[in-house]
């Protein structure tokens, strides 16, 4: 069985006892009658004072749930609460001057603070353990240590504390203060108590007093591991409570709500009706109680209060489950022990998974680099990383192993070939005849200029020539913005990945984010020259070899018959429709000798076709360039340039590597944060292991 069953099963064991101890025939709250008075615990007494028969099985039951209870204690202290790991508490809230403190001081049998305003100005922990010792032992827990007192000087002690952490005006705050008391006749419970609710801040209180109790109590009420002891007093409406108000706020059903009514013998009228119709919602009950007065002995007040509810003749007929700090003892033990044994194996589960998680994180973490030498073999492992890295992105199209799976921005192949394509629809746009108003004018104009003497059915290369070069400056300008773009889009890759490998190492970042900035300007310069070389290369000759030139020229020329009839009879209309052009208006060449007109189409139809040639040689060209560069910058240039910047004079030579050494505060902290969680967590984890070894060796 694995630690959440052998705990889940002694918290089972216990609710069996549980249900024995509270359900029994001379127990039980419920079924006692009016000549009934159920004790919790055993007490010496005073002389002429009743002795409280405690049953046999609560010793079993209280030596069950006195090292849970204690884990659970221990865990608070450990404050494993940070960890998002909530406790099973009981919180003790109530209004101010709504009798809590004498709730508390009944069931531990201590005098605590008192005084005009708020009393409780930090929460405190009141951790009861019943004491076979007649002597009691009380101590405070804060700041770190442990102060001892004693009954006489307690209320003291508590206030002296209460300034160390409060300061000694009347603020409030959030740090705990811990009391335990260790005493004969104190049921096993672990409370938290805390300020007082008031809306009216009195002189010394900071205004906004009534929102820091708010914010505070809420803290501690909310979580649902926590039971909320409502404190009302009888005097007052209860749905006019202001305590009723917040738990409702994170109870709305009540289902963890414990409402203990003070001052009964002060507002016994109604108070019958009160607990019974229950219109606040209280799912766990309710329990009337009368607390001490004056001078009384605890043991007096234990007397006069089973004496009130049994003589009074409103309080009398209230039933006896319902009335008596015993009967609140016993709920809150009972209740206590059922919230334990139902958070316990979760408590197992997170404090496993937090732990587990932790580590696993900082393992994660790099190391600490103690030398030169482990720095300079950190340095190459994140550049060999970082080098598989984007090879997987830029060169295979793999994201499956990176963190950039969901970033469609670093799925590089697939943008590239996007910008691409874009870049091949704007050298075809830029191509395109803007106008068909002007259809083979130009091409007129340029045989007009070159025309020399020779044979007149021959077309002049170089009118060819003038006509290319012009279209290919047209277009010189949108190769090199596509290179300048896909080189900014490369360059925003590379940092990405680069700073994600070496983000534990600033030092390290500014030379490498500034060895790749210089890197991409090198490689786009190499680019632009390229791009020139292509077109100039352009400019310079009309020459194929590709089979689609005179494929695409025949094509083309096949409609020149189409073209000649609506030249020659001037009755057919002037708007034509040629394949590549769409519909052109061609009226204007009528007047046009029919050699010089003839020799223009033959002109514009090799020009269109060898076009074509130009602007498909341009994109495969300058795909063809992007990869031999990618590839070079991936596999060889970006690990030179990166080593250059950091060892030349400008990276700071070895004191960058040097630099490397001192992790940065992000780092450290996160580091220690989390050598500090796994500490507490394993301290937590071995808590709890000493319970199942408890459990263990009980079974």
């Amino acid at each position: 069985m694995d630690s959440r069953g052998k705990i889940s099963e002694a918290g089972q064991q216990l609710q069996q006892q549980a249900d024995v101890v509270f359900n029994g025939k001379n127990c039980n709250p419920a079924s006692a009658t009016n000549n009934q008075q159920v004790f919790l615990v055993v007490e010496e007494p005073e002389a002429g004072l009743p002795v409280s028969v405690h049953p046999p099985l609560m010793f079993s039951f209280n030596e069950r749930i006195r090292p849970l209870l204690d884990a659970v204690d221990k865990l608070r202290h450990l404050k494993v609460a940070q960890e998002g790991i909530q406790l099973p508490t009981i919180v003790v809230v109530g209004d101010q001057s709504s009798g809590k403190s004498s709730v508390l001081e009944s069931l531990a049998g201590i005098s605590l603070p008192r005084g005009q305003g708020i009393c409780t100005r930090v929460p405190l922990i009141m951790r009861l353990q019943r004491h076979q010792d007649p002597q009691p032992e009380l101590h405070l827990e804060y700041h770190g240590k442990v102060v001892p007192t004693d009954d006489t000087h307690i209320a003291e002690a508590i206030v002296f504390a209460t300034n160390e952490i409060a300061g000694n005006g009347k603020g409030i705050s959030n740090t705990p203060l811990t009391l335990v008391v260790k005493k004969r006749g104190v049921p096993d419970l672990t409370m938290v108590d805390l300020p007082g609710i008031t809306r009216v801040p009195v002189h010394g209180q900071p205004e906004d007093i009534y929102e820091q109790i708010s914010e505070i109590i809420m803290e501690y009420i909310k979580p649902e591991e926590s039971i909320i002891l409502n404190v009302l007093s009888a005097t007052v409406d209860f749905p006019t409570c202001e305590s009723i108000r917040m738990s409702q706020r994170v109870d709305k059903t009540g289902e963890r709500t414990l409402a203990v009514v003070t001052k009964a013998d002060k507002a016994p009228e109604g108070l019958l009706e009160k607990v019974t119709a229950d219109d606040v919602n209280i799912g766990l009950g309710y329990v009337c109680v009368r607390n001490r007065i004056g001078e009384e002995s605890y043991e007096e007040a234990r007397v006069e209060e089973a004496s009130l509810f049994q003589t009074h003749p409103l309080l009398s007929k209230i039933d006896k489950s319902l009335v008596g700090v015993p009967v609140l003892a016993q709920k809150l033990v009972q209740i206590q022990a059922t919230i334990i044994s139902k958070c316990l194996p979760d408590i197992v589960r997170k404090i496993n998974e937090k732990l587990n998680s932790n580590i696993s994180e900082l393992s994660r973490m790099p190391q600490n680099l103690s030398s030169v030498t482990e720095a300079m073999t950190e340095f190459m492992r994140i550049i060999g990383f970082s080098k598989e890295s984007l090879r997987k992105i830029l060169l295979r199209g793999q994201f499956e192993e990176l963190p950039y799976q969901d970033d469609e921005r670093m799925h590089c192949p697939a943008r590239l070939v996007e910008m691409l394509n874009q870049f091949a629809d704007e050298l075809q746009k830029s191509a395109e005849n803007k106008s068909t108003e002007k259809f083979l004018v130009d091409e007129m104009r340029v045989l007009d200029e070159t025309k020399g003497i020779g044979l007149p059915n021959f077309l002049p290369r170089t009118a060819f020539l003038v006509i290319l070069q012009k279209k290919v400056k047209e277009i010189s300008k949108t190769p090199v913005d596509f290179m300048a773009e896909v080189w900014d889009y490369i360059e925003t890759v590379l940092i990405t990945v680069l700073m994600n490998h070496c983000e534990n190492y600033p030092q390290l970042q500014s030379a490498t984010r500034r060895a790749t900035h210089n890197l991409v300007a090198k490689m786009k310069h190499k680019s632009f020259e390229r791009v020139m070389e292509m077109v100039e290369m352009e400019r310079l000759a009309d020459c194929t070899c590709s089979t689609e030139y005179m494929s695409d020229w025949g094509k083309l020329m096949a409609q020149q018959n189409v073209f000649m009839e609506v030249m020659n009879d001037h009755s057919k209309p002037t708007i034509i429709t040629i394949e590549g052009f769409g519909e052109i208006e061609v009226g204007h060449l009528r007047g046009h000798n029919s050699d010089v007109r003839d020799q223009a189409f033959d002109m514009k139809m090799r020009i269109t076709a060898y076009w074509k040639v130009v602007l498909k040689r341009f994109v495969d060209n300058m795909a063809l360039h992007l990869l031999l560069s990618v590839q070079n910058l991936v596999n060889r240039d970006m690990e030179e340039e990166i080593v250059t910047e950091l060892m030349g004079s400008q990276g700071g030579g070895p004191s960058v590597i040097q630099r490397m050494l001192e992790e940065s505060p992000s780092t450290a902290k996160k580091r220690e944060r989390l050598n500090k969680s796994i500490k507490l967590l394993k301290e937590s984890k071995e808590v709890v292991a000493q319970i199942i070894d408890r459990i263990t060796v009980d079974d």
